[in-house]
Order: structure tokens, then C-alpha cells, then sequence
């Protein structure tokens, strides 16, 4: 089985993470591809970015073809131009935020979303809503841009323990492809489960295909 992977943003650094995240947890039938919108803007922070990222996203749509892909994920937790990438692709496409959600929906447990900027704030607010997920207790920004998140796992914690403290959290949803390698070490640090969107598409996307054989 093969997953494409997408990062909407054009940072190679990024999509390192993102792969490597997906590998870590990816079945042994699974092979992980991944592929960078060098068209796209450096991050993905708010509305704009989003937009702008589309074209170049979905020409790397067209070009994952001849990868033969059994399904693609949407490597931002915006789910950026997920409706369109389902329009135009051969296969399941899923969002690592749409993943995320359901996820933490299935845990049963309060959540929380900590993700970067507050532009990012009413985006994922919306689609929580669009989904019809209403269990999250609250989306918080850790004011960590997406660009700084390497190095920043000292502010991105402090988030994770306010979001335990005064949203009652009992599980968190790390809100940024780019924080795909931190779910280890803060489940250890904090003791709930912490939730990060690339391994949760890795997993979903494998049932989907497996389900559609």
C-alpha cells in the first residue's frame, strides 16, 4: 500500500518531519511517499496562505499520480484545499486535522487543539463546525509561528499544560504538521494522550484503502 503525503507549504524541512513522522508509525505494508508544494508559501498561517497554497497544491495532486497512490493525505492541519483535492484526485484524499479530530472524537476524552498563531484560531474553529465535531473544548494558540517551531517545545508544553488546567483537557490535539514529532515526549511530560495528525492519518488512510478493497 502506498501513502503520498502533501505538504501544502513549500519548506523541504518540513516535509522531512512529515514523512518521517508517518514512517514511525506506518504498518509494515505501507510505504510512505511525500511530496512539497514548492509553489506554496513558507507556512501556512491563516486564510491567505491557505488560498495561496491551492494551485500549487493541487498541480503536486496531478503530479502524485504517477506515484499510484492508494490514497494522499493533506500534510497542514488547515486541511487546506481538501475539497478540491478530493475533486481532482484518483483516490481517498484525507486532512491531518480532519484525522486528528476524529481521533480525539473517538478517545472519548475532552480535548483541546493547541496549535501556532491565532490567525490560525477561526480556521480550525470551522472546520470543527463544517465536521460537525462539537467536543472540543478549545482551540488555543501557542503564539509559536509555524517557522519557530523547532526549539519552541518549552512554549508549545506551557500550552499543553494551561490547555489541562483551565479547559480541563484530557487529551490534546497538536495542531501543525510541523509538531509531528512532539506527541512522544509530551504525553510523557503531561500524562494525557497528545494526538498529532500526521500518525493519525497514517492510520486512517491505511483503514480507508484496506476498507475500499
Amino acid at each position: 500500500m502506498r501513502l503520498v503525503f502533501i505538504n501544502p507549504n513549500s519548506t523541504a524541512r518540513m516535509t522531512e518531519t512529515i514523512a518521517e513522522a508517518a514512517r514511525a508509525v506506518a504498518a509494515p505494508d505501507v510505504e510512505i511517499l511525500a511530496r512539497t508544494n514548492t509553489a506554496g508559501p513558507p507556512s501556512i498561517q491563516g486564510e491567505a496562505d491557505g488560498t495561496a497554497a491551492v494551485p500549487g497544491l493541487l498541480a503536486e495532486i496531478a503530479a502524485a499520480a504517477a506515484d499510484s497512490p492508494d490514497a494522499i493525505v493533506i500534510a497542514c492541519f488547515d486541511d487546506t484545499g481538501l475539497a478540491e483535492a478530493r475533486a481532482a484526485a484518483p483516490c481517498p484524499v484525507i486532512g491531518i486535522g480532519q484525522a486528528a479530530y476524529h481521533a480525539a472524537e473517538l478517545l472519548g476524552k475532552p480535548y483541546s487543539v493547541v496549535t501556532t498563531l491565532a490567525v490560525s484560531v477561526p480556521i480550525l474553529e470551522g472546520n470543527l463546525a463544517a465536521y460537525g465535531l462539537d467536543h472540543c473544548l478549545r482551540v488555543r494558540a501557542s503564539d509559536v509561528p509555524v517557522l519557530a517551531i523547532d526549539g519552541a517545545e518549552e512554549s508549545i508544553s506551557a500550552e499543553v499544560g494551561r490547555a489541562k488546567a483551565e479547559d480541563g483537557a484530557r487529551a490534546i490535539v497538536l495542531g501543525c504538521a510541523g509538531m509531528a514529532d512532539l506527541p512522544a515526549a509530551l504525553t510523557a511530560e503531561h500524562g494525557i494522550p497528545v494526538i498529532d495528525g500526521v500518525a493519525a492519518a497514517c492510520g486512517l488512510a491505511r483503514t480507508l484503502v484496506t476498507l475500499g478493497r
